[in-house]
C-alpha cells in the first residue's frame, strides 16, 4: 500500500482506491482567569492541588455558579466562526466514574449548545481554500490529571485543571487529508489567538484535538454528500487528545492504513477511542466507543437554563477584532501583497501587526520579505514566537528606507540587519559606526572597472562572445569595493565598458 501524497485524497490499497474521511473535535481552553463554575484561579505552573475549590473537588453540598466571562468568550468564538448563536442553551450532566473526576459526572453541553452551525474557510498548501462546516460549539468543564511516574504502586491525582472552561468545537466530517486536518486546526488556532479566547498553546494542552478517521471506497464520500447517508462512510475510530500538529498528520496517516489494510484482509472496523503514541509513530486501542446513551446524559439539576439577549449578543459582536481572513484580503489590496504573503503574515497576530507597523510608507513587499524571512528566522533561532520580539519595527522600516534611497545594496543590508539583532544600534547608526554606506560615486566605480578589465584581458575579450560571462567582472568589482558598489551601476559600466 502506498501512503497518501500532498493534497491527494486517494490512498490506493491492493483491492483499489481508497479515501478517508474526518471530523475533529478541537477542545481550547477558554482565556479566563476563573474556571467555568468556580472562582478557583487558572494557569499553568502552579504546585499540585493548589488551584481548586471545594465545587472543583466535589465536596457535597457544593454548587455550580456560571462564569459569565467564559460564556462572553464562547459566545465571541462562535461568531469568529461564523457560526449561529442559540440564545438559548442548556447545561447537561454526562455521568462517568474517573479518578480525576471527583464529582463523578463532567458539566457539558448535549442537547443544547451554546453555539451552533458554522463554516471555516482553510487555506491548504496550495494556496487553494476549502470550506469546513462546524456542527456546534459547546462548553463544558475539564477534568483533573492523573500522574503515574512519580511511584511505581501509586497514582496521583492533581484537580488543578478540574473544572477549567473548555470551548470544545466539533467540525463535519468535511476534511478529507492529513494535510486538510492540519490546516484546519491550524486556522482555528489562529482564529482563537486573533479573539483572545484561547491562547493556543497545544503543548500545555491549551488547544488539543479528537480526530474521528474513517475510511471508505472512492465514490462513496460523493454519494454521502448528495444523500447525507452516513450508511456510505467508514466505521470511524477516534483518536484522543493529539496535541500537536505533526501528531496529528501522523497519527491520520497510520491510522488511515490500519483500517484499509483490516478492510482488505476481510475484516471489521471496530468503532473505539484509540490513542496515538508519538513515539512508535502508531495508534493503539484505549476502550470501545461509548455513546451518549452510555454516559447517562440529563440536563444538570443545579444549572438553569442559559438565555441570552440579542443586545448582548450584538455588544460582543461589535467588539470584534478584524479576523484573519478580514485581515488576509485587506493586506492585499492596502498594500497590494500576493496571497502567499498575506497568508504567511496572519498566521500569527503579532506578525501582521509588526509588518503593518514597519509597512507605514515604505515598499510593503520589501517589508514583507525582511519580517516573514529574516526577522521570522532570527526569532526561531532563538526559540521565540513574534510576540516576543525584541526588534523594533521602526528598526525594519529604516533598513528599508535605506535599501529604497541607495544608501546601502540589499547584500549590504543583511551584514546591517546582523549588527542591528545584536544591539549594536539603529540601522542608520550601524550604516555609520561601519562605514557601510553604498558606493554610489561612479568615478570611484569605474576606476574599480578598468583596473579589472586592465588585469584581465582575455576574459574581456571573451565577454563579447559570451555577454553572461559580464558576472564574473561583476562580482570582481563588488569584491574590490567591499560590497558596497552600487550594483546598478557597476552593471551600467561595465556594460559600456565592454561593449555590450
Amino acid at each position: 500500500m502506498t501512503d497518501t501524497t500532498a493534497n491527494t485524497k486517494l490512498i490506493q490499497g491492493r483491492t483499489g482506491p481508497w479515501e478517508i474521511v474526518m471530523g475533529l473535535e478541537i477542545h481550547a481552553q477558554v482565556a479566563s482567569k476563573a474556571k467555568l463554575f468556580s472562582g478557583a484561579a487558572v494557569g499553568f505552573g502552579a504546585g499540585p492541588n493548589e488551584q481548586v475549590s471545594l465545587v472543583d473537588a466535589g465536596f457535597p453540598g457544593m454548587l455550580p455558579t456560571l462564569n459569565k466571562h467564559c460564556v462572553e468568550q464562547a459566545v465571541k468564538t462562535g461568531l469568529g466562526l461564523r457560526a449561529k448563536i442559540n440564545k438559548r442553551s442548556q447545561f447537561d450532566r454526562k455521568n462517568y466514574f474517573y479518578p480525576d473526576l471527583p464529582t463523578g459526572y463532567q458539566i457539558s453541553q448535549l442537547f443544547y449548545p451554546i453555539v451552533g452551525e458554522g463554516v471555516v474557510e482553510v487555506e491548504a498548501e496550495d494556496g487553494s481554500f476549502f470550506n469546513v462546516g462546524i456542527e456546534r460549539l459547546h462548553l463544558e468543564q475539564d477534568a483533573g490529571k492523573l500522574i503515574h511516574d512519580l511511584s511505581p504502586t501509586e497514582s496521583y491525582v492533581d484537580l488543578n485543571r478540574a473544572g477549567t472552561a473548555l470551548m470544545e468545537i466539533v467540525s463535519k466530517p468535511d476534511l478529507r487529508s492529513p494535510e486538510e486536518a492540519v490546516a484546519y486546526v491550524k486556522k482555528i488556532r489562529t482564529i482563537l489567538i486573533y479573539l483572545g479566547t484561547c491562547d493556543g498553546d497545544m503543548e500545555k494542552g491549551n488547544l488539543r484535538a479528537d480526530v474521528n478517521v474513517s475510511v471508505c471506497r472512492a465514490g462513496n464520500y460523493d454519494k454521502f454528500k448528495e444523500t447525507g447517508d452516513f450508511g456510505y462512510l467508514g466505521t470511524r475510530c477516534e483518536i484522543k487528545n493529539v496535541n500537536s500538529f505533526r501528531f496529528i498528520s501522523q497519527a491520520i496517516q497510520y491510522e488511515a492504513r490500519r483500517q484499509i489494510e483490516i478492510l482488505e484482509d476481510g475484516g471489521k472496523v471496530d468503532q473505539e477511542t484509540r490513542l496515538f503514541d508519538p513515539t512508535k509513530g502508531e495508534t493503539r486501542s484505549m476502550r470501545s466507543k461509548e455513546e451518549a446513551m452510555d454516559y447517562r446524559y440529563f440536563p444538570d439539576p443545579d444549572l438553569l437554563p442559559l438565555d441570552l439577549e440579542e443586545a448582548w449578543i450584538a455588544d460582543i459582536k461589535a467588539s470584534l477584532p478584524e479576523l484573519p481572513d478580514d485581515k488576509r484580503k485587506r493586506l492585499m489590496s492596502e498594500y497590494g501583497l500576493s496571497q502567499y504573503d498575506a497568508v504567511v503574515l496572519i498566521s500569527e497576530q503579532a506578525k501582521a501587526d509588526y509588518f503593518e507597523a514597519a509597512a507605514k510608507g515604505r515598499d510593503a513587499k520589501l517589508v514583507s520579505n525582511w519580517v516573514t524571512n529574516e526577522v521570522s528566522a532570527r526569532l526561531a533561532a532563538d526559540g521565540k514566537d513574534f510576540i516576543d520580539n525584541p526588534l523594533p519595527a521602526a528598526h525594519v522600516a529604516e533598513l528599508v528606507r535605506l535599501i529604497e534611497e541607495g544608501v546601502i545594496s540589499s547584500k549590504i543590508a543583511k551584514q546591517v540587519f546582523d549588527h542591528v539583532w545584536n544591539g549594536e544600534g539603529s540601522p542608520a547608526e550601524v550604516v555609520e559606526k561601519h562605514g557601510l554606506k553604498q558606493v554610489t560615486d561612479t568615478g570611484a566605480i569605474e576606476k574599480a572597472v578598468d583596473e579589472i578589465i586592465a588585469a584581465n584581458p582575455d576574459k574581456a575579450a571573451a565577454v563579447a562572445e559570451k555577454p553572461q560571462a559580464i558576472g564574473w567582472f561583476v562580482g570582481q568589482v563588488m569584491k574590490a569595493t567591499g560590497g558596497k558598489a552600487n550594483p546598478a551601476a557597476v552593471n551600467d559600466i561595465l556594460k559600456a565598458r565592454l561593449g555590450l
